[in-house]
């Protein structure tokens, strides 16, 4: 059975009024259930919750303090996951909320959690609606997007897919209702995107843009997660792999472990051990081990086993790791042979990931 990951913004579950469309939210589900039908494990992550609080509270648009914002979402929540549970019921399917905050991704042990439910909830064949927990989240805790959210889940659950939808039907060389903007089929490298020119982000009831999906799609695929972007009205063809619809995104990395996929993606460094020349070459070019010896630098406040970033010369992340000594003890070792003192591995290489360049 499939796994795949399925976003879907605001703008396309929501009418002009910024109400739930029911008749759109509706197709989508048709779609998702057919799939679900053919032996796919759709995992829905789903915006819509303040755009569906809106209606009920009598606000006009979306609002602008965080307090007005959590109360929409708070009452918006449980009509767009009520509306889910009507449509999918129609087709003999079960759907699970699932809400998340940062701080399930960040620390390992949620993030484990997280991991845990979903699979119960695919191995039961319930359909999860995934959305960030906006109720609590503040903008310094936030996901940024739910594309960014639906990378995340699609890591979580170990996709084999993961489909974002908007309300344009791929990625454009330039702005799609420009005169000859042309869409684009493929990516393969970052190359194939030289020169696009993006328009800005979102609708007036999302936070998320072209450029945020662009994002999440290279964070899928650095970790082996086919992506592809296109339109929410397409969802059946997108689902069902058809040649030539949406901007498809490939794979570029290999499929890691579930902890380094966490470390790559969702950890949040506490430190960062600053590199020489040599052992940035030996780090990335050689999938080596860090040794004392290669650092020259050490910053902020870590324990053994915590992330940490590993920067170069110049100050630029290169990988992230789980370091085995706390940072008041580092650097007393700079420069140290491991030979002339017996010393183990600063980060060791099972315990690294390199970051996209």
């Amino acid at each position: 059975m499939t796994r795949v990951v399925v976003k879907v913004g605001s703008s396309s579950l929501t009418s002009a009024a910024g109400g739930l469309d029911h008749a759109r939210l509706g197709a989508l589900v048709d779609a998702l259930a057919a799939a679900h039908a053919d032996g796919d494990l759709p995992v829905l992550v789903s915006s819509g919750a303040i755009a569906a609080g809106l209606a009920p509270l009598g606000l006009k648009a979306r609002p602008r303090d965080l307090a007005t914002l959590q109360a929409a979402a708070a009452v918006g929540q449980s009509a767009l996951v009520d509306a889910y549970a009507d449509a999918f019921r129609q087709h003999g399917i079960i759907v699970g909320q699932v809400l998340l905050t940062t701080e399930d991704m960040v620390r390992r042990a949620h993030y484990r959690n997280a991991r845990t439910t979903l699979d119960r909830l695919l191995e039961l064949g319930v359909v999860p609606v995934v959305n960030e927990n906006d109720t609590v989240a503040t903008e310094e805790i936030r996901f940024s997007d739910n594309d960014r959210l639906a990378a995340l889940v699609a890591h979580l659950v170990d996709a084999e897919r993961l489909l974002l939808l908007s309300d344009v039907d791929g990625v454009y060389d330039t702005d799609p209702k420009k005169p000859g903007a042309a869409r684009i089929p493929y990516v393969r490298t970052g190359s194939d995107l030289d020169g696009v020119q993006l328009r800005g982000g979102g609708s007036g009831l999302g936070r998320g843009g072209m450029a945020g999906k662009i994002e999440a799609a290279w964070m899928a695929c650095s970790s082996g997660v086919p992506t592809i972007i296109g339109a929410a009205s397409q969802v059946a063809e997108l689902l069902a792999g058809v040649e030539g619809v949406g901007t498809a995104f490939f794979a570029t990395g290999t499929r890691a472990t579930s902890r380094l996929r966490w470390l790559a993606h969702a950890s949040v460094p506490r430190g960062r051990l600053v590199l020489d020349a040599g052992a940035v070459a030996a780090v990335r070019e050689r999938g080596a081990s860090l040794l004392p010896a290669g650092i020259t630098g050490v910053e902020g406040d870590f324990a053994v086993g915590d992330p940490v970033e590993l920067v170069g010369p110049d100050g630029v992340p290169l990988a992230r790791g789980l370091v085995a000594y706390d940072a008041a003890e580092l650097p007393a070792l700079l420069g140290v042979s491991t030979r002339e003192r017996g010393l183990r591995e600063v980060v060791h290489r099972d315990d690294l990931v390199l970051l996209r360049r």
